[in-house]
């Protein structure tokens, strides 16, 4: 699996020109890939490493702060552009595979304690966010 985190100051995603999720303060964006060979285990370990990353202000995790998460799916983590200049998705899992899968991440961290917003899988989301830091980073598991 592969997620690109960014510290917000505020996020949200919209379908169809509704807001379908949002986080209002500061917290994590988290766009989440997900490759054929991913299993639970590796969603769940994800979540677990999402949930105690320490890049909130002051060093501090969303477990310590009780910071929000908004997570969305994003299949284009996996593109591939080695060749000439249309990207290809061929390691992008496919729905029935990804979408079980961001669930695990989203349940994890409900179980682990953590106020998660979502988008909508497979929609043609638009997402808006105010970086802080900013602080991006890109993790696989």
């Amino acid at each position: 699996m592969r997620a690109v985190i960014q510290r917000v100051s505020s996020a949200s995603v919209t379908v169809d020109g509704t807001t379908i999720g949002a986080i209002h303060e500061p917290g994590l964006l988290v766009l989440v890939g997900v490759t054929h060979t991913d299993t639970p285990a590796q969603a769940a370990k994800l979540a677990t490493k999402l949930w105690h990353l320490r890049i909130l202000d002051g060093e501090k995790s969303c477990s310590d702060t009780g910071a929000p998460l908004l997570v969305i799916s994003q299949f284009t983590l996996y593109a591939d552009t080695s060749k000439g200049r249309r990207p290809t998705w061929q390691a992008a899992a496919p729905g029935p595979t990804a979408e079980p899968l961001v669930e695990t991440v989203i349940t994890t961290l409900r179980t682990l304690g953590a106020h998660v917003e979502t988008g909508k899988f497979g929609a043609d989301m638009k997402v808006s966010l105010v970086n802080d830091g900013p602080i991006t980073l890109v993790i696989d598991v």
